[in-house]
């Protein structure tokens, strides 16, 4: 298991604000490495390992392990030790509905919340998105669609319940770094941001809700041949 992770400028802070932030720190990198199949399904965890790697004590990594656990991204198993969890096809299921309610109910609102600026850094956004698909930097890219799903939340001033959905949608993203490419090509997706963009220009409710529903139904369209086609990271 090797993972580049760089922690060394915590080394500069105070003792207190150090391990509070080295806790954090080693949780965003452990959390990320699981979501973006650097550490796979399955995968066996090593706390000493992970450590050694990070330049850090074990103890927060303890701490990382357990609040992983509580994401449902790794299991702690008594004697055994501490694995990547599978993805359970249930668990993206019931966070896409979840996801699903809350970002069309964000996407009525900012069709009329959102200004003109907004909707000119959303379509920014779109730019870029094409520019790493096009190199085929699918964590980039991942990433920038995050930015664009959270840009809608600010326009309708809905970040807080954006925060709400990035507790929810580990399991979910996941299976969109496993989709990338091939089961769920990057010009489908632009194609459908860009949809969301016109109806919110629109300021058209009614078409933004359905062309939200409609890209965030894709990953039903990719579960089922991500499943088949990786069974031993899948579990119902």
């Amino acid at each position: 298991m090797t993972i580049n992770f760089e922690l060394t400028a915590l080394e500069q802070d105070g003792r207190r604000v150090r391990r509070a932030t080295i806790g954090g720190r080693v949780f965003e990198n452990v959390r990320n490495a699981i979501v973006q199949l650097q550490l796979r399904p399955g995968n066996p965890l090593s706390e000493a390992e992970i450590a050694r790697q990070l330049g850090v004590s074990r103890q927060p990594v303890r701490e990382a392990f357990i609040k992983l656990g509580e994401a449902g991204l790794v299991e702690i198993r008594p004697q055994r030790g501490t694995f990547v969890r599978l993805i359970s096809i249930r668990e993206v299921e019931t966070a896409r509905f979840i996801r699903e309610a809350i970002e069309v109910a964000i996407v009525c609102k900012a069709t009329a919340e959102a200004s003109e600026s907004d909707i000119a850094a959303m379509e920014e956004l779109i730019g870029r998105q094409w520019s790493v698909a096009r190199h085929g930097d699918n964590v980039g890219f991942l990433r920038l669609d995050e930015m664009f799903h959270q840009a809608i939340a600010g326009s309708a001033g809905c970040d807080d319940a954006w925060r709400v959905l990035e507790g929810l949608k580990a399991q979910m993203d996941r299976v969109r770094y496993l989709s990338l490419p091939e089961a769920t090509p990057l010009d489908t997706i632009i194609e459908q941001h860009t949809a969301i963009i016109e109806a919110i220009k629109a300021r058209s409710a009614k078409e933004a809700e359905a062309a939200m529903r409609r890209h965030l139904s894709e990953i039903l369209i990719s579960l089922p041949k991500l499943a088949h086609e990786y069974p031993s990271f899948f579990v119902v």
